[in-house]
């Protein structure tokens, strides 16, 4: 099996800790905040199939699409994109890129107080009942113990960070974007937070903050995210894919599954119910479309950490 720890060719390397870095310097700390009874030691969340069922960034888009604010074919095609990428357990990073390019084509000139607004009512409305309990007891007991608590993710830290205030979370790392004068640009700063990004994002938010990572814990569902678990003293496997399930055997690493009606041998292949919600999803938000009136685009976000008070 090829490591999944190898070292990634030069110019992908120079991009993730541009992404890395940038998305640990674009911190929100707050003043007033207490120091924590153990300041250095925290815990790193994935969002998408580990701290919720499914893509958060796909329920964005249904939310959108719920309020005319996305085409129909945007829609569908990202719901393709979803159902591919459960049932292979991989992802297509040219269709993640060209997602991305349109993405970000369509937020220039847009406001970042817009989309934030559209996040949380979204949030509420498609996401809080899809947080896994079992991961959110995890983060809980963290908390509980004085310990921080931020999510990692490629999602845009506008949408992250809404999750991680909704879940009373220190904050969150995601990808960031451009923003001038409260607008965004329609350019990323580094690349999205994926893979090796996320692990130098980490490893500049512990030197930042005077986190010892050998005390800090991590928590992902894919494979992707092998830098990120490798970086810190424990790993935890959530719901893992095939891939990220043999590496944490291999590596001695917990395995939690918090999903029902899951066989081992069943990793990364979606269950009829999986299928079909996800094909609901989509049908429910075409529908919700055309009882909306109103015109938008869907927005990329920037990111930043975002400390609770």
């Amino acid at each position: 099996m090829v490591r999944l720890t190898r070292r990634a060719r030069t110019d992908d390397g120079v991009s993730a800790v541009l992404a890395g870095v940038a998305s640990a310097a674009a911190a929100e700390v707050e003043d007033s905040l207490a120091v924590p009874p153990d300041p250095t030691a925290a815990a790193f969340f994935d969002v998408d199939n580990t701290m919720i069922r499914g893509a958060s960034i796909y329920f964005f888009g249904k939310g959108m699409a719920g309020r005319g604010l996305i085409t129909t074919k945007d829609l569908l095609r990202f719901g393709y994109q979803q159902l591919a990428f459960r049932v292979k357990g991989t992802e297509n990073l040219e269709a993640v890129a060209e997602a991305r390019d349109k993405a970000l084509g369509l937020v220039a000139g847009k406001a970042v107080d817009e989309i934030v607004a559209y996040g949380e009512e979204i949030y509420d409305e498609l996401m809080e009942r899809r947080i896994w309990s079992g991961t959110r007891a995890l983060a809980q007991q963290h908390l509980d113990a004085g310990q921080r608590v931020w999510l990692v993710t490629a999602t845009p830290v506008e949408l992250a960070r809404i999750i991680a205030k909704r879940l009373g979370l220190t904050g969150a790392l995601g990808t960031v974007s451009e923003v001038e004068n409260g607008l965004y640009t329609g350019r990323l700063v580094g690349e999205p937070l994926h893979g090796p990004a996320k692990a130098e994002a980490v490893r500049a938010l512990a030197e930042r903050e005077g986190l010892d990572l050998a005390r800090c814990t991590a928590y992902s569902d894919s494979a992707n995210d092998v830098p990120m678990l490798s970086a810190v003293g424990h790993a935890v496997a959530i719901n893992p894919d095939t891939a990220l399930r043999e590496e944490a055997r291999l590596r001695g690493w917990d395995i939690r599954d918090f999903r029902t009606g899951r066989k081992a041998a069943k990793i990364g292949i979606p269950t009829a119910a999986g299928v079909g919600a996800l094909t609901g999803g989509v049908i429910a938000g075409l529908a919700l479309r055309r009882r909306h009136a109103g015109h938008g685009h869907l927005r990329q976000w920037a990111a930043a950490i975002h400390l609770r008070p």
